[in-house]
């Protein structure tokens, strides 16, 4: 599960191609983000939640080079260092990469072997491919801002995670590492990934889209996993915060009732009567309302019934499983949430450093055999 002989050209910039690159860093390669000069990525002064730019949570331990692609020298520099590499990553528009010079095909006519991934709001093909949008947009066109209304009828919430941003860049990174496997099993060609966040919201859909595909249209609130059912809510406690309580198997509802003392309600789980399900929801409800948020979680956390709290995202960071698991990592440069998996054999070292812009241009450019003159004339030419 390392990925050290791996070099990823990152033409990527914001969240979710850095997150993609982020993840193979993690594994070990040496990513090499290309980055606008003067300027740079554009999340190198966007903060968010008042804290500091996202920047850093997903270009630790990368190489920052500085190349202006609009620029004859520096679009003939990026495609030599594609020419070396084993996957190149790109979060253009559709189109804009070709007209850069820097599109598939052009890198692999240099480098047949080169696993090249497009990320797009929509993908590289149908109507939406050149049509401009940012997570809210994906996530809302993906069905899943209708799954979030607090009532059946209400207004939908926006997500705490930008969703499309994360899960694209998940199935960005999965599919480099299936198609690096790919050609190291195959005849050592490479090939085009196209990756549409929309498409990966829609992929976690699979629980709600069975009833969409027979004529329904799940919405918030009207499917088992969205609150319809009492013992699938959230719930109010006596403090002010709130817990889940995910009891959907029998057994596990009937173990919740007996241990808040109102076997009463075990044969009303499931009701299809809405003046039932409201009266059971109220019933849940007080009961939640009788102890504080973490006396509920001293008192059921250990048992089999499915509550748990609802905790804010500091909260969530400090405890005392994601400090047990590793996920927070701590470097020279702060903390930050880590690979989500425990790989048996470790994941190595990692430079957890957050480049500085264009720190490493210099240096990667001579080992691609440019020398002092060549990069100085990059350089009085506004390309690097």
């Amino acid at each position: 599960m390392r990925l050290p002989d791996v070099t990823v050209l990152d033409l990527t910039r914001l969240l979710p191609g850095p997150y993609a690159t982020q993840l193979l860093a993690d594994l070990g390669a040496d990513v090499v983000k290309v980055e606008r000069p003067g300027t740079g990525d554009y999340a190198r002064v966007m903060a968010t939640g008042g804290g500091p730019s996202v920047f850093s949570a997903v270009n630790r331990g990368k190489r920052s080079v500085t190349l202006d692609l609009k620029a004859a020298g520096g679009r003939e520099a990026c495609r030599r260092l594609a020419a070396s590499a084993d996957v190149v990553v790109e979060s253009f528009r559709p189109g804009v990469a070709d007209r850069l010079g820097v599109g598939y095909d052009a890198v692999r006519e240099r480098n047949p072997g080169v696993v090249y991934c497009s990320l797009s709001g929509f993908g590289a093909t149908g109507p939406n491919r050149d049509r401009a949008g940012h997570d809210l947009n994906y996530v809302g066109m993906a069905g899943l801002l209708d799954m979030t209304r607090a009532e059946a009828d209400g207004r939908p919430a926006i997500p705490g995670f930008p969703v499309a941003d994360m899960a694209g860049g998940l199935v960005g990174a999965l599919s480099i590492v299936s198609a690096l496997l790919a050609r190291e099993l195959g005849d050592g060609t490479g090939e085009h990934v196209d990756v549409g966040l929309t498409d990966a919201v829609l992929s976690l859909s699979q629980a709600v889209a069975p009833a969409a595909f027979e004529g329904a249209d799940p919405r918030g609130r009207t499917t088992a996993l969205t609150g319809r059912y009492p013992c699938y809510d959230v719930y109010e406690t006596a403090d002010g915060e709130y817990v889940t309580l995910a009891a959907l198997e029998p057994e596990f509802w009937r173990a919740f009732c007996e241990a808040v003392d109102r076997e009463d309600l075990v044969g009303e789980q499931y009701a299809e009567d809405p003046a039932v399900r409201s009266a059971l929801r109220e019933e849940v409800a007080a009961v939640f309302r009788e102890r504080a948020r973490d006396e509920w979680e001293a008192a059921l956390g250990d048992a089999d019934v499915m509550v748990a709290p609802v905790r804010s995202m500091g909260e969530a960071l400090d405890s005392e499983q994601v400090r047990e698991r590793g996920l927070v990592v701590e470097e020279p440069s702060g903390p930050r949430v880590g690979f989500p998996a425990r790989p048996s054999d470790g994941l190595g070292d990692h430079d957890g450093s957050v480049p500085d812009l264009g720190e490493h241009t210099e240096a990667v450019l001579r080992a691609h055999g440019y020398d002092e003159d060549a990069i100085a004339a990059l350089r009085d030419d506004g390309a690097i």
